[in-house]
């Protein structure tokens, strides 16, 4: 049961002492073994099963004691989390708790009082969920108050049921299309994806105009990022980042309580800047968002520090400054942690590699030695897209350095693997690329052929919306053919 050792890996020092203290005071014999137990695991003792296990009845005993104590500290967790939760949505829900206790000991205008403040506090959080309890403690208990017009509860009720439904109804759609996305990058599935999420938002009468919250906000800007990237072309959501902007700043005073979704949402904004070649913007909101990460004794700091450092990476290096890219870069990963997140990890090395790369340096080839799985088991952990894009940086920087056979190799690997996938998906451009990359590197001297040249140039789309990293791939191979640096190359393509 691993979840039980990443629990307690989540606890702090006091939380631990607290639970060790709730064990003893449970146990009514002495010689439970479950405050041992915990302790092993609080030690990350290796050999736990083996101390406490001698045969098969001990082995049974042995889960059953921590099936047990995983319930004990689950429960723990939770009452700890609601007694000492310091969030607005926390003071809401124990306001409407002490309500319904006054209620039952007939204190009417305490209870009342108390529903007005979790009102005005979940009003204050879009949280209409809650506003739905207080509400319907409201209409119940109206007969006790003369003061309260039970028809005025009636249409706040009425007006929030309908929000309450709308953002339900936003939740379905962002689940389902989650759980899409996750076949499409980490299982390979092909879904026509544009039809997809025009048919899921059809089907749950949602729109990309219905903004009620910061939550419903980061949902719809999730699955417009999502949209956007799977159509390398980030100009199909740009009137939707206005509606963005003109919403934050309509509630730039009520953020508080939803600082995680306000942070994501700042970096989605950014991100999207980003991909649009609009790196000044972009870098205003990365300012935004670490201010905002700062917040609450930097309670989310660690959760987007290292996403907040590579979108500033890309931007410094899309911008010219690739000295201070890759120190972003590398100071970054200087600083990862047994709990950092795997995805951003990886991201941070392939933004290195692709650096070194640009700048002709071999450091590229040790950042992407790094990535030591195997494709099948990057596909799983980062999707599709991602591996494609390792395997040809892979290709690119073996080719940079002479590794010919290697490249060779790597290309025919990749070939094998994906050409059907690459095909099925209408992404032939990248499958093409494969191809006169391989032309190039089996014959060098096909570089100064007219139409193989053209064939590069014939890459890119005719509408000149090109996505920056498609960008970044194509320049490899323009340079080479003008006997130009990669990354003036680059940076005069993105102008």
């Amino acid at each position: 049961m691993n979840s039980l050792n990443d629990i307690v890996s989540l606890m702090t020092s006091e939380e631990k002492q607290s639970f060790k203290a709730h064990l003893r005071s449970r146990n009514k014999r002495g010689d439970v073994q479950n405050v041992r137990l915990f302790k092993m695991i609080e030690t990350d003792d290796i050999n736990i099963e083996g101390k406490f296990v001698a045969g098969k009845a001990n082995r049974d005993a042995y889960h059953a004691l921590r099936k047990r104590l995983y319930d004990t500290l689950v429960d723990f967790m939770a009452n700890r989390a609601f007694e000492k939760g310091t969030s607005e949505t926390h003071e809401v829900l124990r306001l409407i708790v002490v309500s319904r206790l006054f209620f039952e000991h007939k204190l009417y205008k305490a209870a009342f009082k108390c529903l007005a403040k979790a009102e005005a506090k979940a009003l204050n959080l879009d949280h209409f969920s809650l506003l739905n309890e207080v509400y319907q403690l409201q209409a119940q208990y109206a007969h006790f108050s003369a003061a309260l017009s039970i028809q005025e509860v009636i249409e706040k009720y009425k007006i929030n049921r309908s929000r309450m439904e709308m953002e339900e109804n936003l939740n379905m759609v962002y689940a389902l299309l989650r759980r899409e996305l996750a076949e499409i990058y980490h299982r390979g599935k092909v879904v026509d994806f544009r039809s997809l999420v025009k048919g899921v938002m059809q089907a749950q009468g949602i729109s990309l105009d219905d903004i009620l919250s910061f939550k419903s906000l980061y949902q719809i800007l999730f699955i417009s990022n999502e949209y956007a990237s799977m159509n390398s072309d980030f100009s199909l959501v740009e009137p939707f980042t206005e509606k963005s902007y003109a919403f934050i700043a309509a509630k730039e005073d009520r953020t508080e309580g939803q600082l995680y979704y306000h942070i994501y949402i700042l970096y989605l904004l950014a991100n999207m800047h980003f991909r649009n070649h609009r790196f000044a913007e972009s870098k205003e909101y990365l300012d935004k968002m670490y201010g905002q990460m700062q917040k609450q004794s930097a309670k989310y700091h660690g959760r987007f520090t290292l996403r907040h450092s590579l979108l500033l990476a890309l931007n410094e290096n899309y911008s010219g400054a690739w000295q201070d890219a890759l120190h972003i870069t590398e100071k970054a990963l200087k600083g990862v942690t047994a709990k950092s997140d795997p995805v951003d990890v990886n991201d941070l090395r392939m933004c290195a590699a692709i650096i070194c790369v640009q700048q002709h340096d071999r450091a590229a080839l040790r950042h992407l030695k790094l990535f030591a799985h195997t494709n099948a088991w990057y596909e799983k952990k980062m999707g599709m897209d991602w591996t494609i894009k390792k395997a040809l940086a892979e290709i690119l920087a073996h080719a940079q350095f002479d590794n010919t056979e290697v490249a060779l190799s790597l290309l025919k690997s990749f070939k094998r693997r994906y050409k059907k996938y690459l095909l099925d998906i209408k992404e032939e451009r990248v499958f093409a690329y494969a191809q006169l990359v391989e032309r190039y590197l089996m014959r060098p001297e096909i570089l100064t052929h007219p139409d193989f040249i053209k064939g590069i140039y014939s890459l890119r789309t005719d509408d000149g919306k090109e996505d920056i990293f498609v960008l970044s791939f194509m320049a490899w191979l323009i340079a080479k053919a003008d006997k130009k640096q990669v990354y003036e190359v680059m940076l005069g393509m993105i102008g």
